[in-house]
C-alpha cells in the first residue's frame, strides 16, 4: 500500500523539531474550528434556510453506510498524520491548505447563512446495530449547518492528496479512492446530507484543487520558508 525505502528519510533531531513545528498550525486551527463549530451548533438562529433537492427523496435510507461515515474521522486524521510523520512537507502542506481552506469557507457559510435539512427518518425502519449507530449520530449532531458537506470535501481532499503523493502505491491509491467514495455515498444514504451539500462540496473542492495542487502557491511558500531557514542557520 505504501512505497518504502527509496523515499525514506533519516530520523534526526532537526527533523523531529521541524515535524513538531509542522504540527503546530493544524493544532491551532483544530482548536479554532472546534470552538467556532460548537458555537454554531449550540446557538439557535431565528431563521434557517432549508437545504433540499428532489433527488434527496429518491435516495433510500441504508443504515449500513454509517460505518464508512464514522470511518471518516480516522481516515482524514490518519492521512494527515502519515504525511507529517513521513516528513513529506509538500504533500502535508498541500493537504493542510486544502482542508483548512474548505473548512473555513464552511464555517463562514454556516455563520452567514444558517441552514437546516429535514431528511432524517422520524422512526428507524429497522432495529439493528447500524440504526442504533445512526440514532447515536443524530443525537450528537444536529441537522443544521451542513452545507457544504465537510465529510465530502475532506474525503475529496484526502483522495487528491494520496493520488498526488509518491508515497502511495497504485494499490494504496485505489484503496483510498474506494474509501473516499464510500464516505461520500454514506452522507446521503444515512440522510445526514442533501445532494446539494455533496454537489457544492465537489464544486468547492475543484476550485481549491486548482489553487493548491495546480499552481505553485504551496511549493513557492515552502521554497521561501526553507531558504529563510538555511539563511538563519548560516548566520
Amino acid at each position: 500500500m505504501f512505497r518504502k525505502d527509496p523515499l525514506s528519510k533519516p530520523m534526526t533531531h532537526e527533523r523531529i523539531i521541524d515535524s513538531i513545528k509542522m504540527a503546530v498550525p493544524i493544532g491551532i486551527y483544530a482548536v479554532i474550528y472546534l470552538i467556532w463549530f460548537h458555537h454554531l451548533e449550540v446557538t439557535p438562529q431565528v431563521h434557517y434556510t432549508e437545504v433540499h433537492t428532489a433527488l434527496d427523496d429518491k435516495i433510500p435510507f441504508l443504515e449500513i453506510f454509517v460505518v464508512p461515515y464514522f470511518m471518516w474521522f480516522f481516515y482524514v486524521s490518519s492521512i494527515v498524520l502519515f504525511f507529517l510523520f513521513k516528513y513529506e512537507k509538500e504533500d502535508y502542506y498541500k493537504l493542510l491548505s486544502f482542508l483548512i481552506t474548505g473548512m473555513t469557507v464552511f464555517l463562514i457559510v454556516s455563520t452567514l447563512f444558517p441552514n437546516i435539512q429535514h431528511l432524517r427518518p422520524t422512526v428507524m425502519p429497522r432495529n439493528n446495530i447500524f440504526t442504533h449507530m445512526v440514532s447515536f449520530l443524530y443525537q450528537k449532531d444536529t441537522p443544521t449547518n451542513l452545507w457544504p458537506s465537510i465529510h465530502v470535501y475532506n474525503s475529496i481532499g484526502c483522495c487528491i492528496g494520496v493520488n498526488a503523493s509518491k508515497r502511495f502505491s497504485k494499490r494504496g491509491k485505489i484503496a483510498c479512492d474506494i474509501i473516499s467514495t464510500l464516505i461520500i455515498l454514506s452522507t446521503m444514504f444515512i440522510k445526514q446530507h442533501s445532494t446539494f451539500d455533496v454537489a457544492t462540496a465537489f464544486a468547492m473542492g475543484l476550485i481549491v484543487y486548482v489553487i493548491v495542487y495546480r499552481s505553485e502557491f504551496v511549493v513557492s511558500f515552502l521554497h521561501r520558508h526553507d531558504t529563510s531557514e538555511e539563511e538563519r542557520a548560516i548566520n
